[in-house]
């Protein structure tokens, strides 16, 4: 269970002031959950994200990962935590001179995992994304669908218990979208992984999600089931995800 409690990450600014990016963010995750973090451009969605992982220090706040508060964690224990949490980026990030089957097994490497051993890890992960047989290609070599898998397969090579993909979708047609979601569901099923999945795509959150929150100016205003959310809206930025208000209304 991820538990975040009065997380708030404000940055400096030139004038001697701070912009708030998140602020008092109050979230619970349940064990597989597929839960979705959905909000305009600009809202703090992926500044979220980048906390729970501490890829940025909260300002303020808490983050519990199994009973285990995690925002003080450093060194070695910061280097643990994050082999506990794959993350999937809407870019991609893989590195274009190394083969498909060593950006999976990257994670591995810098573990100091011996290259027999990350070598069968990578293979198995490319078969259980439908790459079984492309890891001798590179990158360029892929179309974007494809360089996405990689990059969910990479993100599951230390056994993490979560996966954060950060708009993992935005960057691909409508087809790809869906094969893509449809494979983070099946990983969640077979594995029990859970995952937090950032967009701005209503869609998105219809088709894979159980639970979401919306984000707006730096606050969740509004969480949920999300059949419950998406019937009974009750915010006016929830409404305009759904389609139901006008953005000029």
């Amino acid at each position: 269970m991820i538990e975040i409690q009065g997380l708030t990450k404000a940055y400096p600014v030139k004038d001697g002031g701070a912009f708030t990016a998140i602020e008092g963010i109050d979230l619970t995750v349940q064990d597989g959950d597929i839960f979705g973090i959905i909000g305009m451009s600009g809202a703090g969605k992926s500044t979220l994200v980048r906390c729970i992982n501490l890829l940025e220090q909260p300002t303020a706040g808490s983050i519990r990962i199994d009973g285990v508060e995690v925002t003080a964690a450093r060194g070695k224990d910061l280097l643990a935590l994050r082999r506990k949490i794959g993350m999937v980026f809407q870019k991609f990030n893989l590195l274009m001179q190394r083969t498909i089957l060593d950006n999976v097994a990257l994670p591995l490497e810098i573990a100091g995992v011996d290259k027999e051993a990350r070598e069968t890890r990578a293979k198995e992960l490319l078969e259980l994304v439908g790459l079984g047989d492309q890891g001798s290609k590179y990158p360029a070599q892929l179309s974007g669908g494809q360089q996405q898998r990689v990059s969910i397969a990479r993100a599951l090579a230390n056994h993490p218990s979560l996966i954060l993909c950060d708009e993992p979708t935005s960057a691909l047609d409508s087809l790809t979208t869906n094969s893509i979601l449809k494979l983070l569901r099946d990983i969640n099923r077979k594995l029990g992984v859970t995952i937090i999945i950032i967009t701005h795509e209503i869609s998105v959150v219809e088709k894979i999600c159980n639970r979401v929150a919306v984000i707006d100016s730096s606050v969740i205003v509004e969480q949920g089931d999300v059949a419950e959310i998406m019937a009974h809206p009750k915010e006016e930025i929830t409404k305009k995800l759904l389609g139901e208000v006008s953005w000029d209304a």
